[in-house]
């Protein structure tokens, strides 16, 4: 799940991590009247969306008198917005964030995410501060400070410190070191506490009068853990979804929507890619990623058919469900009733495979519902069979 970034540095400010003094705003008014409230002479107005690259695109503005923060909104606030992350549609901005100018002495990186192969928290940092860390890693990789975390121990002391100096910052201002370290520790302690999957702070900036800040901030977490953070799951903002993966959401269905014909229902999310790649090979374009979980029940299959055929793109919807805890004919028995109970225009492809597939096949040939509804023989020939009543060949 993804917030804000307001609102991951007001979830970064609960542990010690200091961003600059601002305010969010949904109107211009709100942004004149928080830019007062902020004081000084210099102000940011930032757009919030849950992409990256908003100053290149044009949702940053620095401004230098109340005149251009009212300017600022009126072009920001409403703006369809498109960065490199948000694809050519674009996103709709609804709320600013206004914050004070600083005084910037140096631009650093800082981040932190799970690390599958040393199953570990590796922090990551650079002195490249406002560069994206891909492009670091191509021209610059040496500049990329790697610090891996144990996490039954969790970062030490002497690990903050390590990229504290790492990063120089005792060659700018010694007395930097040590809040800096502090800054990192806090980070790790809300990646930590907060089940995050990904803390980013780009830039964390060491300013003219002595501060370390959290200047931008992205954070997201992770949607297994959410049942344990009733606070962070009351931080979603639905207007930023897609209303198909909201909907998914709920049901308890990973679902992500693709650009292609064929809607995809599968049971585990290996099986599901390797589906997306066969339905690819065989000529097709997959819908959907959609990963109904390990018991695919009726109401399941039910509110995947649902989901699936709310995107007027699909022609067609392959399930590929393999019966290890559920039986193939229980899910057979599921998908006949889903079908008639939704009242599906597209044919669908099935292929079963597992316990009581002989079964299954029965149920299917015997639904009466003819060409509409057919078995597979094998995962090849159900893409084979999409991909050609997709393109209704039948």
């Amino acid at each position: 799940m993804k917030i804000h970034e307001y609102q991951a540095k007001q979830v970064l400010a609960t542990f010690g991590v200091m961003a600059p003094r601002g305010r969010v705003a949904g109107t211009v008014q709100e942004a004149v009247a928080a830019a007062r409230a902020i004081g000084g002479s210099t102000w940011v107005v930032k757009a919030q969306i849950h992409a990256g690259g908003r100053g290149k695109g044009g949702g940053v503005k620095l401004c230098k008198d109340l005149k251009a923060v009212e300017a600022a909104a009126e072009q920001i606030l409403g703006m369809q917005l498109v960065t490199h992350q948000t694809g050519p549609h674009g996103q709709r901005v609804e709320k600013v964030l206004v914050e004070e100018g600083m005084a910037i002495a140096k631009e650093l990186y800082l981040s932190m995410l799970v690390d599958r192969n040393s199953k570990s928290v590796v922090v990551l940092a650079s002195t490249e501060g406002g560069m994206e860390i891909e492009e670091v890693a191509a021209k610059t990789p040496e500049k990329i400070l790697r610090e891996i975390v144990d996490p039954t121990v969790g970062l030490l002391p002497f690990q903050a410190q390590r990229l504290a100096f790492g990063l120089a910052i005792d060659r700018i201002d010694p007395k930097l070191v040590n809040p800096a370290a502090s800054l990192i520790a806090g980070l790790y302690e809300a990646f930590r506490a907060k089940d995050c999957s990904l803390a980013e702070i780009n830039p964390l900036v060491l300013t003219g009068d002595g501060r370390v800040v959290a200047l931008d901030a992205k954070v997201t977490f992770d949607d297994n853990a959410l049942f344990r953070h009733k606070d962070v799951v009351e931080l979603r903002d639905r207007s930023e979804e897609d209303p198909l993966d909201s909907e998914a959401t709920d049901a308890g269905l990973n679902y992500i929507k693709l650009e292609g014909s064929i809607g995809c229902m599968v049971n585990g999310a290996g099986l599901a890619m390797g589906t997306m790649d066969i339905v690819q090979a065989a000529g097709g374009s997959p819908a959907n990623f959609l990963d109904v979980g390990g018991t695919a029940n009726a109401e399941g299959v039910e509110q995947a058919f649902r989901i699936i055929t709310k995107d007027p793109h699909v022609r067609c919807i392959l399930i590929n469900i393999f019966g290890g805890i559920v039986r193939c004919d229980v899910v057979a028995e599921g998908v006949v009733t889903a079908f008639r109970k939704v009242g599906l225009a597209v044919p669908v492809v099935v292929r079963l495979e597992g316990t009581n597939k002989e079964k299954a096949h029965e149920i299917i040939d015997g639904s009466g519902l003819g060409a509409r509804l057919v078995m597979a023989d094998g995962l090849r020939d159900a893409a084979r069979k999409a991909v050609s009543a997709a393109a209704g060949k039948g």
